[in-house]
């Protein structure tokens, strides 16, 4: 993460520092943990494994070895607890990882958050609840459509955080596009093998989300967002395919990659323009290009 985003502190003399877990400290929850460490609260990051665990300690973060899919997990998390992010991730690709990620380990928050003296709970869910394929515009406000097993166990992931509000839980949710930033930029180097080339189905569009602009997205709604509300962390500029695969082959020096086996996948546009006026967000990377030029700087 850049340290324009880690050296934002939380201004204000009615500043009440919160005690956040951080559900899942891997790559976007050990960012979230330490621009929330930078604001000035308290946090507890959560790895299963104990010595993965244990390295958060280095970083200032709290750590909590524990299994979140445990039965009496929720048990566990400190009872002065004022915050959850919840950025697990499926240990594999595989349905039954799924459900374990996204059902089991929420339904674990929950349980916890009845004991709990919670200001919000955010969950970090995905725009592949989405299954649309014709390039049309999907915002805030559109139903989740999901045409894979993963993706219904994605939207029913979040029909089990929003029910949670109904019911008084201040729960959010934080639909993040294609991550990339410091430490993943897979696309580039798909493009740079081949792998991602011109071809069928290159006008599908593609959506992105920086890493940095995830994370101003996670803080916002955690800070002044509202309980049961869907927010999008995605840039401003979705592109087609091609666009990608040009124009990173031309900051590689590289003629693109052709292919005539089509690529499957959905084709949509995520909008998160009503997400950024809402929380009062600017985006520091609004489109792939500024984005992955941070990766291409000499």
């Amino acid at each position: 993460m850049s340290a324009d985003v880690a050296a934002e502190p939380k201004a204000g003399a009615g500043f009440r520092p919160l005690h956040v877990v951080v559900a899942g400290c891997g790559w976007l929850g050990l960012a979230v943990a330490k621009a929330l460490l930078a604001q000035g609260h308290r946090v507890t990051g959560i790895r299963r494994d104990p010595t993965r665990a244990a390295e958060l300690a280095g970083q200032g973060i709290q750590p909590l070895a524990l299994n979140l899919l445990d039965p009496q997990a929720h048990l566990a998390l400190p009872p002065d607890t004022t915050a959850i992010v919840a950025c697990q991730a499926a240990g594999g690709g595989g349905l039954q990882d799924y459900r374990a990620a996204y059902l089991g380990i929420n339904q674990t928050l929950l349980r916890a958050a009845e004991r709990l003296p919670l200001r919000a709970l955010v969950y970090t869910s995905s725009t592949g609840v989405f299954g649309h394929s014709d390039g049309s515009q999907v915002d805030e406000t559109t139903e989740p459509s999901p045409r894979t097993a993963t993706g219904e166990v994605l939207a029913e992931a979040e029909q089990l955080l929003r029910s949670a509000a109904t019911q008084g839980v201040p729960t959010r949710i934080v639909r993040l596009s294609g991550l990339y930033g410091p430490g993943r930029w897979g696309t580039l180097q798909r493009v740079r093998s081949g792998a991602l080339a011109l071809g069928p189905g290159d006008g599908a569009y593609m959506n992105f989300c920086h890493l940095d602009d995830a994370v101003q997205v996670v803080l916002a709604a955690l800070d002044r967002g509202s309980d049961g509300t869907v927010y999008h962390a995605s840039d401003a500029h979705p592109p087609l395919r091609r666009e990608v695969v040009t124009w990173l082959s031309a900051q590689l020096g590289i003629a693109p990659s052709r292919t005539d086996t089509a690529i499957a996948g959905p084709s949509r546009r995520v909008s998160s323009a009503w997400t950024l006026a809402n929380l009062g967000i600017t985006l520091r990377y609004p489109d792939f290009r500024s984005g992955f030029a941070q990766a291409l700087a000499p």
